[in-house]
């Protein structure tokens, strides 16, 4: 292996730290982004792309390591997102659910920590749920929606970039034990 492949890999290079987010901020942090979500855009149309609950969900997915309970993190956020909007209620809990999975399952074996690779891996994830979504739409309710990929690859560089900032500041509100 390269020294580049090596700084990649998490788990038998890195210990991991010993901090937690406090457990007012596991419920405030998504209560914040689902609220920005459905509230926001209604008064400033630009920030419709921005998806605050799936930055939140992908947030805690790769800094909590733990695939069951980002599961039933992604789940909490998708159906509290789904019963303030107008969508079926589950969609929004089936995809975050298996973005909480899928993300938590990569933190494992990348160092998340890297800003290029946290990047990354939100460009993927909001890729990865736009795309489930539509799916999900087109699958389950059978309903005719479009996928525009470049549109979509457009709206995850700026929610991966969004994301870089958010995660740190996330970062500062944990607690060291």
């Amino acid at each position: 292996m390269t020294e580049f492949s090596e700084s990649l890999l998490s788990d038998s290079l890195r210990k991991k730290k010993g901090a937690r987010l406090r457990p007012a901020g596991l419920i405030l942090v998504p209560l914040v982004a689902i609220l920005f979500q459905v509230y926001v855009p209604r008064f400033i149309p630009q920030l419709s792309y921005l998806d605050l609950p799936l930055l939140i969900t992908v947030y805690f997915a790769l800094s909590g390591r733990s695939p069951i309970a980002s599961v039933f993190y992604g789940a909490a956020i998708g159906l509290a997102q789904d019963s303030l909007s107008h969508q079926p209620i589950g969609l929004f809990g089936i995809v975050k659910t298996l973005v909480g999975y899928f993300a938590a399952s990569v933190s494992l074996r990348f160092d998340v920590e890297n800003p290029f690779i946290t990047f990354v891996l939100s460009l993927f994830f909001f890729f990865f749920h736009q795309f489930l979504y539509w799916v999900l739409t087109r699958a389950l309710l059978g309903q005719s929606v479009g996928f525009d990929a470049q549109q979509t690859a457009i709206f995850g560089l700026l929610n991966a970039a969004v994301a870089l900032p958010l995660f740190r500041v996330l970062d500062k509100l944990k607690v060291t034990v």
